[in-house]
């Protein structure tokens, strides 16, 4: 171990005790006299819900409330204890075996920190990581594409395909030809359409959407961040909107577009006063 492994941990005492406090709590809620639902769960019938818990985290992270943040943080705490416990009842592993399996990983992985390796910044990192990794996972993957997620979000899995096959240099140098593949999956969605093939329409909108995906790459965005955004923002305009029609004695599902047109873009005024 080196020094730099063995750098002190601010309040580590407070924070082991407060790990084994919650450990304890779960092993309780899975005894023989602990709660019936916690001890009906499985690893597979809880994956659902630690999936839900990620998801209302970044919903968090996004919000920027840290007291919320802290509260979904530990809900997914919670649930990586939750499966340690039920594997640690079976006698696979346990959150011990876990938490070094982690540290071994990440102190391998980062040479330049726990070795001698010296980069010149985070893109050599990134690049030194990758090598490290498929290194790793030389035996049982066979492509780069392997190990993929299948419950990622389509946007986000859309955006790792492509930033796996760029790095195995299969990608434009330049962000010109990316505008112009959009500009062409567009075209092919329209031709799709006239043909009334609806088959071949869901197929084009995919290829439209994964160029967007690629485009956002070469932006330097997340089309997932992006796209939550917009998502957010249209929430709010719709609240908005609603709340001025309500004001109005006006209920929205009466009115005509162009009516409920310029409601919105007396919204849109607004936020720019």
């Amino acid at each position: 171990m080196t020094e730099k492994e063995q750098r002190p941990v601010n309040n580590a005492e407070e924070k082991a005790r407060a790990f084994l406090r919650l450990s304890a709590v779960i092993a309780a809620l899975r005894a023989p006299d602990g709660c019936p639902w916690d001890k009906e769960q499985t690893s597979y019938s809880l994956a659902p819900n630690f999936l839900e818990e990620a998801h209302e985290l970044i919903d968090a992270i996004e919000s920027g409330d840290t007291e919320e943040i802290k509260e979904e943080a530990g809900d997914v705490l919670l649930h990586a204890l939750m499966q340690a416990q039920l594997f640690e009842e079976q006698g696979v592993f346990n959150s011990a075996d876990i938490l070094n399996a982690e540290s071994d990983k990440l102190v391998h992985r980062h040479p330049h920190v726990f070795g001698t390796l010296h980069v010149s910044g985070s893109e050599e990192v990134m690049k030194n990581w990758e090598a490290i990794k498929k290194e790793e996972k030389a035996q049982t993957r066979k492509s780069v594409l392997d190990g993929l997620s299948n419950t990622l979000p389509a946007l986000a899995a859309a955006a790792e395909i492509q930033r796996k096959a760029a790095k195995q240099n299969f990608d434009w140098t330049e962000i010109e030809p990316v505008f112009k593949k959009c500009e062409e999956e567009f075209k092919e969605l329209k031709e799709a359409r006239a043909e009334n093939n609806q088959d071949h329409i869901e197929e084009e909108f995919g290829d439209l959407l994964f160029a967007l995906v690629n485009l956002a790459r070469f932006l330097n965005i997340s089309a997932e961040q992006a796209l939550r955004s917009a998502n957010r923002k249209f929430i709010a305009r719709f609240k908005k909107m609603e709340k001025l029609l309500e004001e109005d004695h006006l209920v929205m599902r009466d009115q005509d577009l162009a009516t409920l047109d310029r409601y919105w873009e007396k919204v849109k005024a607004s936020e720019k006063e």
